[in-house]
């Protein structure tokens, strides 16, 4: 077979920069290879060298071709004296290579043409930069009612690699929130805080998003986007136009007709706001970061019991030592793992010795165990206060034990709670003196209707909401009391009276409690925000107590898994200086046990 004539005309290369990205090496693959017209010869005489005969014809892209810089650049006659050095000095052809049209860090919320687009994804060597597309297009998008900033100024940061949307409304309702000194308020000015510093932090173009992570929440991946135009959206004429619950609902409606098929979630703390959203067929979530808990059956008890066939299996490696009055034991095994410092172990069956432990010390696969004091005998009772069942017996021993500063009682209505925290208290500051006096509080929200304001002093308008601490002091005092009579019932009251201080939470902040006994009472109704400032008021000395009903919340968008008390629950187990009890049985009467139970 003849070989073709060698090429009279140099060859026109590729750009040099074409040749280093890969995007043109595809696009130039994916269209047709137009071949260049070879040149009549020229009048050398001489006959082209046998390697010249096999040359690679090496061709431009056709829209370099076709241009007229390129055409300049190859002339009709060139002598073919040294072809190759000559094609190496040419001009450069003027092509526009495809991988500058489609950037590796396309957002997929912009459009991109079908063929820039798939020339992307297909590109042999951006497999890392298409994997980081596919995640921006699975992040989702999530839309922030006003009730969420409010109820956690932090919220902005929870979403992970999810980006954050805030319609312009909300950022209306939060300006409207943020006077006042109320939680809400303060949250709303906080929320107000965080989102001008992103702003500040960063020159970008708003309508671009601010990264979450700019003012150092380095969890926060995703960005933060406002509202910056009017969104096209339609709602069912019976939802007013005018509500703002209705225009975030229209906000969620355009952003996920602009972002499909990205998904698009309204968040909300307001439960007929997420009903609507359903009903609408909008995706609609719960606030869910700040639940510690998914259901209050998980919470920390404090109390374990101890497997039938305990003695049997660890019996023999059991190692056991007396030290005053208290039993020790060391055991192992793998219930070991399950254990946490100051929890309570108990063994009881029929016809063998009943064991009523705490654990003190956990070191690797073994675990030592403490024998408790027995304050449901007589001769131990605390101020004419006897425990009456196994529960308030561990309580009793963390209230009494100077080594635990940090206490949490949950249970039922009559279960004790009041009345063993403050016969403990008592006990430790007028006996023992242990401590200065008693300090007492509570979350002032009402179970009805708000009576108004109240009269008087700070102790005074804090009286009506401690009904609880008049009932117990009145059966204390009787029980110390004894046959004093009335003078000496009186002093006792007196007495009493003169060590407990009755104080707001209102005024708690800055405060510093030292060698004091503080009694946190309906601790349920606090969020874990007011729970960590009261905590954080303890000094040297200071034994806080937070007791409280997981069932009775009263405060509006608080549930269990969320209550300051569950976290605090769950935050202290296992800590060497604070304890936890699940007080079971009540023991106010049987009318109250019954009720609690039926109604």
């Amino acid at each position: 077979m003849p070989l073709p004539p060698a090429p009279t005309q140099p060859a026109t290369l590729l750009a040099k920069d074409a040749y280093d990205k890969p995007a043109a090496r595809q696009a130039s693959a994916s269209k047709p290879v137009a071949a260049v017209k070879p040149a009549p010869a020229a009048s050398s005489g001489r006959k082209p060298a046998a390697s010249a005969k096999v040359a690679a014809i090496l061709v431009a892209p056709p829209d370099a071709v076709a241009s007229p810089a390129a055409t300049a650049a190859v002339p009709d006659a060139t002598p073919v004296a040294k072809p190759a050095r000559r094609a190496r000095t040419a001009a450069p052809t003027p092509s526009a290579p495809p991988a500058a049209a489609t950037p590796a860090s396309l957002d997929s919320s912009i459009s991109v043409p079908a063929a820039a687009h798939h020339r992307h994804h297909h590109s042999p060597s951006t497999g890392k930069n298409s994997a980081k597309n596919n995640a921006k297009t699975a992040a989702k998008m999530f839309v922030l009612d006003t009730n969420v900033l409010l109820h956690d100024p932090t919220s902005l940061f929870r979403f992970e690699e999810h980006d954050v949307f805030l319609p312009m409304i909300v950022l209306e309702e939060l300006d409207a929130h943020k006077r006042g000194m109320t939680e809400v308020a303060r949250n709303g000015r906080q929320a107000s805080r965080m989102l001008d510093a992103l702003a500040e932090s960063q020159s970008a173009d708003i309508a671009s998003g601010l990264r979450l992570d700019a003012t150092g929440q380095r969890a926060a991946t995703g960005k933060l986007y406002f509202q910056t135009a009017p969104l096209s959206y339609q709602l069912p004429a019976s939802l007013p136009q005018g509500k703002a619950d209705n225009q975030i609902l229209g906000v969620v409606e355009a952003l996920r007709k602009l972002h499909a098929p990205r998904e698009v979630v309204l968040v909300s703390k307001d439960i007929n706001m997420r009903v609507k959203a359903r009903a609408l067929g909008l995706p609609a979530e719960d606030y869910q970061n700040d639940k510690v808990l998914d259901d209050g059956d998980l919470l920390y008890s404090g109390a374990l019991a101890l497997p039938a066939d305990f003695w049997n299996k660890a019996g023999k490696n059991v190692e056991s030592w007396q030290n005053g009055a208290h039993t020790y034991y060391r055991i192992g095994g793998p219930l070991v793992a399950t254990l946490m410092v100051n929890q309570f172990v108990y063994f009881e069956a029929p016809g063998e010795p009943s064991l009523y432990a705490r654990v003190t010390e956990i070191q690797g696969k073994s675990a030592v165990l403490r024998t408790l004091k027995d304050y449901g005998h007589v001769k131990n009772a605390i101020w004419g206060v006897t425990t009456r069942n196994r529960e308030q017996t561990f309580a009793m021993n963390l209230l009494m034990d100077p080594e635990v500063d940090f206490v949490t009682l949950t249970g039922t209505a009559g279960t004790g709670k009041t009345l063993l925290t403050l016969a403990a208290g008592l006990s430790q500051v007028l006996d023992e003196r242990r401590y200065t006096e008693i300090i007492m509080t509570r979350a002032t929200v009402s179970v009805g209707e708000d009576i108004g304001f109240l009269p008087g002093t700070e102790e005074e308008k804090m009286g009506p909401w401690m009904g609880a601490l008049d009932d117990n002091l009145e059966f204390l005092a009787k029980g110390d009391g004894g046959n004093a009579g009335e003078w000496g019932r009186a002093a006792t009251n007196d007495l009493i009276r003169s060590r407990i201080k009755i104080k707001s939470m209102n005024f708690m902040r800055g405060r510093t409690f030292l060698n004091k006994y503080v009694i946190i009472d309906e601790a349920q109704n606090l969020t874990p925000k007011q729970m960590k400032t009261l905590i954080t008021r303890a000094g040297p000395g200071t034994k806080i107590i937070c007791m409280g009903n997981l069932a009775q919340i009263d405060t509006p968008y608080l549930t269990e898994g969320s209550s300051g008390l569950t976290y605090a629950v769950d935050r202290f187990k296992g800590w060497t200086h604070s304890g936890h009890i699940l007080l079971a049985r009540g023991e106010r009467s049987r009318l109250a046990d019954f009720a609690s139970e039926v109604l």
